[in-house]
């Protein structure tokens, strides 16, 4: 009798991937974005055309967004602002940098567990194809 591994299962994929459609949608305003600017400009640029993008999709967002930090019993105003939370469901780190590294994944994660949202998508402009430039984060 042959003997199978049973496959390890992500967390989100027990019961589904969490907000799929909300961030599919948010994913398609991005490949939009970066479809008709392509990469090498500023990050306020594609923030910009970013928030027209989910605006003319009909999505909910805040653009940088306060996030405020408590230690112990004091809030600290640290100024620590998220770029973009979409229908309070997912926190969009826009990026244009060579390549996404852990401290824009420690960065965002951080974000998440601040905020207690659930799920983060890093979204790097500075790609040829938009595709291999997003992560997608779940607290």
């Amino acid at each position: 009798m042959k003997m199978q591994n049973k496959p390890q299962r992500h967390r989100d994929t027990e019961k589904g991937i969490l907000h799929k459609e909300l961030t599919n949608r948010i994913i398609a305003s991005a490949i939009e974005v970066h479809r008709t600017l392509g990469p090498g400009l500023l990050e306020s640029a594609y923030e910009e055309c970013f928030c027209h993008e989910l605006y003319t999709q009909g999505i909910s967002f805040e653009r940088q967004k306060p996030l405020p930090l408590k230690y112990k019993e004091i809030n600290l105003d640290c100024g620590y602002r998220m770029d973009i939370v979409v229908d309070n469901m997912v926190i969009v780190e826009l990026k244009c940098v060579d390549k996404i590294t852990v401290v824009h994944e420690a960065q965002v994660l951080t974000y998440l567990r601040l905020s207690h949202i659930k799920v983060g998508l890093i979204i790097n402009f500075y790609t040829d194809v938009l595709k291999n430039g997003i992560k997608r984060l779940v607290l």
